[in-house]
């Protein structure tokens, strides 16, 4: 009985040591707020820069929030609304919860942000916000900050969202990121990937969630036809257990402000 047991002992305390690992890795992954500002007029738009940038961002950091992104449309002639995209990378869901409370009990905050915190209800600092929630992917459990060098205006941030007709196909696309490949060969590429992540709770749902980035347009074009024209991508593409994942794509081309972290 002993030898058994002796015998026994390394292959539980290997299985335990598997399954530590796998739960410290799931734990690991980050949760991300996008908070989208839409704009009615230039004069909420420089309300907003103001307050972003010397109010919110650095109760962002005070609180222990770092790599905060803030981003605006690139120039296209189909755009009519101007939008300003914040993204916000959370440890947890409760830093998440508790955000909000943290504010309201800084006194630095309040004061240099008090011009929106206490806008009158007949100027208000937008128009509306949209915010959608969200959980890293497995493959990429932590944002990247862009290393991408440049003007900042002349950067291409491309925030896209993939919808899915239905939840088992949703998890399907996941999978082919996760498991099948795709994040590496974004990788491989150069795509610089700030992150990848599920949907949690939005207005368009089921969905993911991702965003790369480039020093410039040509360098975008380049990626994405070496992507599309790759090996790895025509055996993805093809893939039985990978079909009929995706129902919408949407993609926006942003360009980070002059304060934003990235």
């Amino acid at each position: 009985m002993k030898n058994n047991l002796f015998a026994f002992f390394p292959t539980l305390i290997l299985i335990v040591a598997m399954s530590s690992n796998g739960y410290s890795q799931e734990q690991n992954r980050q949760y991300y707020q996008l908070k989208t500002f839409t704009l009615q007029n230039e004069k909420q738009d420089s309300v907003m820069d103001t307050y972003l940038k010397s109010a919110y961002l650095p109760a962002l950091k005070r609180a222990g929030i770092e790599n905060v992104g803030v981003f605006k449309y690139r120039p296209n002639n189909f755009l009519t609304a101007n939008k300003l995209f914040v993204l916000i990378p959370f440890v947890s869901l409760e830093q998440f919860e508790t955000l909000d409370d943290m504010l309201a009990q800084d006194k630095t905050y309040m004061t240099t942000g008090s011009d929106y915190v206490n806008a009158k209800y007949d100027e208000p600092p937008y128009e509306r916000i949209n915010s959608v929630l969200m959980r890293a992917f497995t493959g990429m459990p932590q944002m990247k900050p862009s290393e991408v060098q440049g003007d900042r205006k002349d950067r291409v941030y491309e925030l896209r969202s993939y919808e899915s007709p239905t939840e088992a196909t949703y998890q399907n696309k996941v999978a082919m990121f996760n498991k099948g490949g795709e994040i590496e060969l974004f990788e491989s590429l150069g795509a610089n990937a700030v992150f990848y992540a599920e949907v949690l709770s939005g207005d368009r749902m089921p969905n993911l969630m991702y965003m790369t980035t480039y020093p410039n347009m040509e360098k975008r074009d380049a990626v994405w036809k070496s992507f599309f024209g790759s090996k790895k991508w025509g055996e993805l593409s093809t893939d039985p257990q990978y079909q009929n994942n995706m129902s919408k794509a949407d993609k926006l081309l942003l360009y980070p402000t002059e304060y934003s972290d990235y």
